[in-house]
């Protein structure tokens, strides 16, 4: 990946600001994780009171997501007994596939990382995370 296509810092950090704003209007209390094209962390933040819990599995949600370039609730419907990825979580030492994790993709379309988000409900989670992958999504400024 060449070095303009990377997820530069200061728009992980409108990410994680609009996806707080999301947590705070629905009162929760959330972890947000932001990973790069390769799955490495770039970005975190741990709202006040927010479960200790939640931080791995805010970070698992967002390598899951870009490990396999899909929400992590599609994963996980796929993964279900009797279905072709059943078992998937446990490669890759340890995914996760419920909802939570969206694709980050710049206003082109191309996947330049991902989001996790854990800390409430399956439904909040994906609801902060896409107030995130929103803004990235509708953005010119996303990568370098």
């Amino acid at each position: 990946m060449a070095i303009q296509e990377m997820l530069k810092l200061d728009v992980t950090q409108r990410i994680i600001e609009a996806a707080k704003s999301k947590a705070e209007e629905l009162n929760v209390k959330e972890d947000i994780a932001i990973v790069d094209a390769g799955g490495n962390l770039k970005a975190f933040a741990r709202m006040d009171g927010a479960w200790l819990g939640s931080i791995d599995i805010a970070m698992r949600k967002a390598r899951t997501t870009r490990f396999f370039d899909a929400e992590s609730a599609k994963l996980g419907k796929m993964s279900q007994p009797g279905q072709p990825l059943y078992g998937i979580e446990f490669s890759n030492g340890g995914l996760i596939t419920f909802g939570g994790g969206i694709p980050l993709e710049d206003s082109s379309g191309t996947i330049i990382g991902a989001i996790g988000v854990s800390g409430s409900t399956v439904a909040n989670d994906v609801k902060v995370a896409e107030a995130g992958a929103d803004v990235c999504r509708k953005s010119k400024w996303a990568t370098a």
